[in-house]
């Protein structure tokens, strides 16, 4: 296996584990647990 090969392998990996997030972030189910994180900071003691 060359250094170009390598560089293809990871390239692809990345590419996965990125397109694997953004999937998580915009399901559905997830949207109410986003909404609640992102009022924290507005949220009064």
């Amino acid at each position: 296996m060359d250094i170009t090969t390598m560089r293809i392998v990871a390239t692809l990996a990345s590419m996965v584990c990125f397109v694997g997030i953004w999937v998580w972030a915009y399901m559905g189910r997830n949207q109410s647990r986003f909404e609640e994180a992102a009022l924290l900071p507005f949220d009064q003691d």
